[in-house]
């Protein structure tokens, strides 16, 4: 797999900015927090909150760190909770380097895409997150497609950045907005929605694919 630009590094400098970013979303939508989370069908709003803060807590410990008291495990707690162990996590990141906490600003900034379409707010135009994000993405997407023995693709935004998945020549590509992009790799649509695509070359062989890690195209449309 190659990148047509290189990317920032080190790779956990959007992870701030995500919890910035969902605090703001939350904070004056009390009303919110019960919401169920299209994405993650099984997940609230608030639900999708202790997922990040528990994840947070998960690699604070894989790098040493000792976890703060707990605070309320409401909203308002989580969020709290959330930046006591990202303030510190971040310096414990900025110390190792490389890519250690490149997953973790992965998840995060993805569950950052669904609580926005959640709420019915708008991707952001601009993230520290989006090309580290992107990136881990490709690389994942890049390993089924090489594991399944299917030729290599080119995956292209509209944008005009562009990698390939896969080992050897691309014999095909796929085009869409970063947004729509971000979100197919990230198993965020459907079969129907993958197959929509701007394909040069029938979509079929490398819909498989798209199921990778955590990740399984949703039966039903996403957003």
């Amino acid at each position: 797999m190659t990148a047509s630009r290189p990317l920032p590094a080190p790779d956990f400098v959007g992870y701030p900015e995500v919890r910035r970013g969902i605090r703001a979303l939350l904070q004056g939508r009390p009303g919110t927090y019960r919401r169920p989370v299209p994405a993650c069908p099984e997940w609230t709003v608030e639900d999708l909150l202790g997922h990040l803060a528990e994840i947070a807590e998960r690699v604070f410990r894989r790098h040493g760190g000792t976890p703060p008291p707990d605070r309320p495990r409401d909203v308002p707690g989580l969020l709290d909770r959330w930046d006591d162990v990202g303030e510190e996590l971040d310096r414990r990141l900025a110390d190792a380097g490389g890519r250690s906490g490149e997953v973790m600003v992965m998840d995060a900034f993805t569950h950052e895409l669904d609580l926005r379409a959640a709420l019915g707010v708008p991707p952001p135009v601009e993230h520290l997150a989006w090309a580290p994000s992107f990136e881990v993405l490709v690389r994942g997407f890049s390993g089924s497609v090489a594991g399944r023995g299917l030729p290599a693709l080119r995956i292209r935004t509209t944008g005009g950045s562009a990698w390939t998945a896969g080992a050897g020549r691309p014999s095909a590509s796929v085009t869409a907005p970063a947004v729509d992009l971000y979100r197919a790799l990230a198993g965020r649509r459907s079969l129907g929605q993958l197959a929509a695509l701007d394909w040069s070359e029938p979509p079929g062989p490398w819909l498989p694919a798209f199921s990778w890690g955590p990740f399984t195209p949703p039966p039903v449309p996403g957003a």
